[in-house]
């Protein structure tokens, strides 16, 4: 017998899809159900390597890990990786497939829509339970020819339908009640339920908005779901989480990270935020590099000289430079290690004109980039002697004299060599490792050596499963979770 599913779809983007649909699959785990998670196409520069070798969107990858499972490419069939405004590159079943403009993957959509119904029925054929996760809107009806993310495939998957607003944002009777208006009557008849995410006080006062929502739409309310602060802690798909993410400000070691215009796996930076000596300071366009930084960290991004152009635009070389003067540290992670570098060169056009670009030239190496994406979980050792791992998900090769000086020795399976560059001073480094601060002895030895004197007792990897439990507990408290659950067909 193969699964049942139930798809959750929002009234708008951010209003917690992602959080609640692994929430759900934390609950159904320990209800012992066989949950899977699915979102057909995501749109994300923030991913995650999975068992398989390819990628997929790293809220899949939390989903995932919410039902006790390594994380697969059929969790995610279809990814976009934003490259420019207009642009991204299409990942499908976890290898890049190209790239496309907005007009040319709407056009493109029907035909990506084999692999998701393929992937979808291998998930159905080891679970009970498939919890869908749409994308964007199903109110976004100028997209609904050709849909692939939200009201196409349930009606392909015969999927039943939640529709989730966000009552934090205002305006949530407006988005409920108003998307009911402009989808199709058969788009209405697969939406089963509604409910209320991310309500702040008494919930009672919302009683007649849920009477006003079930009356103009005939849906049923599932229930209002409090805000649950920690889902902060839980690593994030969309960039946007940057603005609203913990900022631990009491911390005297300041961490400066410049917001690039395509920043990419920026939860890098979960497990620094929770530390008490430490501030991250996400820098926005606009507004110089703080000089009191005890290391700028110039994160990952998915277009490298793109993101080295704006670096520039907004003045950051030259903070930068009056940072390294003053003797202040610089790690460049994936991105920011190429950014770090004398030059970057694209001789096939990956990104752009075929060319190069010159880079910040701190450190004695250049990168060359190349159609070859490499998709690998590492295990190795640190210049510091403890224990590192993580992943490595880029294009490009990059050498030169300070790779003599490495970040660190890694093991991706076909034996040790070593990952990144350090300067002759030591004050400059990059490495192409994400995920490294997530391996607790590194990451107290790496904000030591910065001047951190206290640290949390923290296991990071079990926080966040504590979040996870604890969501699911927040879940099972607020919602119907049993009718939701009988949902699924």
């Amino acid at each position: 017998m193969t699964a049942k599913a139930l798809m959750f779809q929002g009234t708008g983007s951010d209003v917690g899809k992602s959080v609640l649909v692994a929430g759900l699959c934390r609950l159904a785990a320990r209800k012992g159900i066989r949950v899977r998670p699915f979102k057909p196409q995501n749109m994300s520069n923030n991913a995650a390597v999975t068992v398989d070798g390819g990628e997929i969107g790293r809220a899949q990858a939390l989903q995932a890990r919410a039902c006790g499972l390594e994380p697969h490419t059929d969790m995610n069939p279809v990814l976009l990786k934003p490259e420019t405004d207009l642009g991204s590159q299409v990942v499908v079943q976890g290898k890049a497939r190209g790239h496309a403009k907005a007009h040319a993957y709407q056009a493109m959509k029907p035909n990506l829509l084999g692999a998701v119904c393929e992937s979808f029925a291998r998930l159905k054929e080891e679970a009970d339970l498939i919890l869908v996760e749409g994308a964007g809107s199903p109110a976004e009806v100028n997209l609904r020819a050709g849909d692939i993310a939200n009201m196409g495939f349930a009606e392909v998957a015969g999927c039943p339908v939640v529709l989730i607003g966000d009552i934090d944002r205002g305006g949530v009777i407006a988005s409920l009640v108003g998307t009911h208006a402009v989808i199709t009557e058969a788009d209405r008849r697969r939406i089963a339920a509604y409910l209320i995410n991310k309500f702040r006080g008494d919930a009672s006062l919302f009683d007649e908005g849920l009477r006003i929502v079930t009356e103009r739409t005939g849906w049923p309310s599932l229930g209002v779901v409090p805000y649950f602060p920690e889902a902060q802690k839980l690593p994030a798909e969309d960039a946007v989480a940057l603005e609203t993410a913990i900022r631990e400000t009491a911390g005297p070691v300041k961490i400066a990270v410049p917001r690039l215009s395509r920043i990419a796996n920026f939860d890098d930076l979960d497990p620094l935020r929770l530390e008490p000596d430490i501030t991250v300071d996400i820098v926005e366009p606009g507004r110089a590099l703080p000089g009191d930084a005890a290391l700028i960290l110039i994160p990952g991004s998915k277009s490298t000289i793109g993101d080295l152009a704006d670096l520039r635009a907004q003045g950051w070389d030259v903070d930068i430079s009056a940072h390294v003067r003053r003797g202040g540290r610089v790690l460049g992670i994936c991105g920011g290690y190429q950014i770090l570098g004398h030059k970057v060169h694209d001789p096939d056009g990956l990104e752009g004109p075929a060319g190069s670009a010159d880079g910040l030239g701190l450190l004695d190496v250049e990168t060359v980039l190349s159609p070859e994406k490499a998709l690998k979980r590492v295990t190795g050792t640190s210049t510091t002697g403890e224990p590192i791992s993580g992943y490595e998900i880029h294009i490009g090769r990059t050498d030169g004299p300070d790779r003599s000086r490495p970040f660190a020795t890694i093991d991706d399976g076909d034996g040790p060599h070593e990952d990144g560059a350090v300067s002759t001073s030591g004050q400059i480094a990059g490495s192409y490792l994400h995920g490294m601060f997530s391996d607790d002895g590194f990451r107290r030895s790496f904000l030591a050596d910065l001047g951190a004197t206290r640290f949390s007792d923290m296991n990071f990897t079990a926080e966040i499963d504590g979040v996870l439990d604890r969501l699911a507990d927040h879940l099972e408290a607020y919602l119907d979770t049993e009718t939701l659950f009988g949902l699924a067909r």
